[in-house]
């Protein structure tokens, strides 16, 4: 996907120079407000394009494009991130794929945005990476007419990094388009998305090149020239997904003082996913294996889903939704294995039969939601119940408090899994996955936005290297976990200058020998802003602290590519301090950042990503987000 990158590039930059050129008449057209840039997500929340500046914008000023706080990332960008703290969110009714470290940039359907724009948009995503690399999200929508829009971008990242063997190389296509008719009943919103992620791996250091970078040898300052456990292997997580959701209003009644729509809609999604493990010859810390070369594992998983759904709009009960689905999944490989100790099947496949229903109502300030699913039929047993109550005492100050319930098998890797390696060969049957949340949340820019969240989960299943093994299997934890999680964001301005803070505290109540989190997690960042150049420079300036607590951090393993729970190890407990410099010239924002720049300072190095994977080194970096608005 390498020439559509560049042919995507040069396609954008050339449309925006020969748009620009042709509107340079006499009279200026006016342009649109921003507000009319409009923005629409999978649940159908609509914001609009925001240009501003900000130290949230710095935050997400990264290869993901989102907030990494509770994220630790490995060496060079493109690799995965250890988690420093954990969510529940994810309500599905089916396991989850394999390579599950891997999935940090893979977008789902819920990831997918959709447009409707006045005037044709461009946005070109620019940040430099680690040895022969760099970063680019250029992306495109235009509407033909006030009822059809399309959008095209391409994500791709190239980056050889500082050690042996950790190229990353990866690209997320999308396509989406959105239609509504003339009388505005009926809808169309519709997305292809391509996506491949592609990791060298080197299984991290030996012993021996631990202790020359702990140690802080002056002749191993040249990262490349530390020895890695290997240098050739890799795996490549792939994905290709057509989604279509169309709906028509049966009853479309509205008016200045109340509204009664019934629609009606079917939604459809057909996807393909591989992860591919490749290596020359066996790492002998990971046992025996079948092959003596070329070992090649391929995992694959075809997912066929389509739903009908109705919806009912009315001023007085609030809005009523129910859906009915199917799905066939044909999760495996292609060749059946005949062990001493039984038999590993090569597939798992099936249909799930399901249905759902919601429901929201908005009074004044207060507004009620809830919403649920079941399996009701096939070979996966599975079920969620959400309810959520809020309450809105201004524009700015809001509550909500909401539970959770949700049983779900273990992702299918849990349930079978095949390699060239003897020790990567199992099938299991485990019990579902049962998780009960409750969580209180206050948003509030002038007091303080603050969550809390207690989660209990039973049969939790993980990975981890058990007694007399030298390589990870999945297990089902027998008791129950509890965790407690607190967050709390407050940012403090005096005149020119900003003090702003994230504060996270969380506990494994029960069962913290498999459930690993370090108890504290702080950001801190201190910074100045100020409009230069009789205002056609908006610049914000200054030094962001984070700090996590000690802790036994996960271990990663790449023929998986999953993390799995140690116990033998604590690390963390380091600072990372990072300088930047943001700027904002009309669209356009310009990031620069000296990241990590205390580890120049210190005699020894004791910072990890996870056991035996360095974090990174002191560098400076750059990049800019330009958006053209024609």
């Amino acid at each position: 996907m390498k020439n559509p990158f560049l042919l995507l590039f040069f396609l954008l930059l050339t449309t925006n120079l020969i748009a620009q050129e042709a509107t340079k008449v006499d009279e200026k057209p006016e342009k649109p407000p921003i507000d009319l840039y409009k923005i629409v997500s999978a649940d159908r929340d609509t914001t609009y394009v925001d240009t501003s500046l900000s130290v949230k914008k710095l935050y997400k000023f990264n290869y993901l494009r989102r907030d990494q706080f509770e994220l630790l990332p490995f060496s060079n960008v493109g690799q995965t991130y250890n988690s420093l703290a954990y969510d529940f969110d994810q309500l599905n009714l089916k396991p989850l794929f394999v390579a599950q470290s891997h999935h940090f940039n893979y977008m789902d359907s819920e990831d997918i945005s959709y447009y409707n724009v006045p005037t044709p948009l461009t946005e070109l995503y620019f940040k430099t990476a680690f040895e022969q690399g760099q970063q680019l999200d250029a992306f495109f929508t235009v509407n033909t007419n006030e009822r059809f829009n399309f959008s095209v971008a391409y994500k791709g990242v190239r980056s050889l990094g500082i050690y042996q063997n950790i190229l990353t190389s990866t690209g997320n296509f999308r396509f989406t388009t959105n239609y509504t008719n003339k009388n505005k009943r009926y809808k169309v919103r519709a997305h292809v998305v391509a996506q491949d992620i592609l990791n060298e791996e080197n299984g991290g250091l030996p012993a021996n090149s631990i202790d020359l970078f702990v140690n802080d040898d002056p002749e191993f300052n040249d990262r490349g020239r530390i020895d890695v456990n290997f240098e050739d292997a890799e795996n490549l997580l792939k994905g290709l997904r057509f989604y279509a959701d169309h709906e028509y209003e049966l009853i479309r009644q509205r008016d200045s003082t109340s509204y009664n729509v019934l629609a009606v809609g079917n939604r459809f999604s057909y996807e393909e996913k591989s992860f591919l493990y490749t290596q020359d010859a066996p790492f002998e810390n990971y046992g025996d294996a079948y092959e003596t070369t070329n070992l090649r594992t391929r995992t694959n998983l075809e997912d066929f889903n389509v739903q009908a759904y109705a919806r009912l709009e009315n001023s007085l009960l609030g809005t009523i939704s129910a859906f009915a689905g199917y799905t066939d999944y044909n999760y495996g490989y292609n060749s059946v294995l005949i062990l001493d100790e039984g038999r590993i099947n090569n597939r798992l496949q099936g249909n799930l039969i399901q249905f759902g229903a919601g429901y929201k109502k908005q009074y004044r300030g207060f507004q009620l939601s809830g919403k649920g699913a079941i399996n009701i039929s096939g070979d996966y047993d599975a079920n969620y119940l959400q309810g959520a109550a809020s309450f809105s005492f201004n524009d700015d100050t809001k509550v909500e408090a909401s539970a959770t319930l949700h049983s779900v098998a273990p992702n299918f890797g849990f349930q079978l899994y095949q390699s060239d390696y003897v020790n990567y060969n199992w099938q299991n049957n485990f019990e579902n996955v049962k998780t009960q949340e409750l969580a209180f949340e206050l948003q509030s820019e002038k007091l303080l936005n603050a969550s809390v969240s207690y989660t209990g989960i039973d049969d939790y299943t993980y990975y981890t290297i058990q007694q007399n093994d030298s390589t990870p299997t999945p297990q089902q934890y027998g008791e129950r976990v509890d965790y407690l999680k607190v967050k709390a964001q407050r940012e403090f301005k005096y005149g020119k200058f900003a003090l702003d803070n994230t504060l996270l505290f969380q506990q494994a109540v029960g069962g913290d020998e498999v459930f690993n989190v370090p108890q504290l997690v702080t950001r801190n960042t201190l910074y100045f802003q100020d409009e230069l150049f009789k205002k056609a420079l908006f610049l914000q300036t200054g030094v962001t602290f984070k700090y996590f607590t000690k802790y036994n951090m996960n271990g990663y393993d790449p023929v998986l590519a999953e993390f799995y729970v140690q116990n033998d190890q604590e690390l963390g407990g380091f600072p990372l301090l990072d300088v930047f410099i943001s700027g904002k010239i009309k669209q356009t924002r310009i990031f620069f950042k000296w990241e990590h720049f205390n580890q120049l300072f210190k005699s020894t190095n004791d910072q990890f990503s996870a056991p035996g994977y360095p974090y990174r080194d002191a560098v400076i970096r750059f990049g800019l987000v330009w958006n053209f608005f024609l």
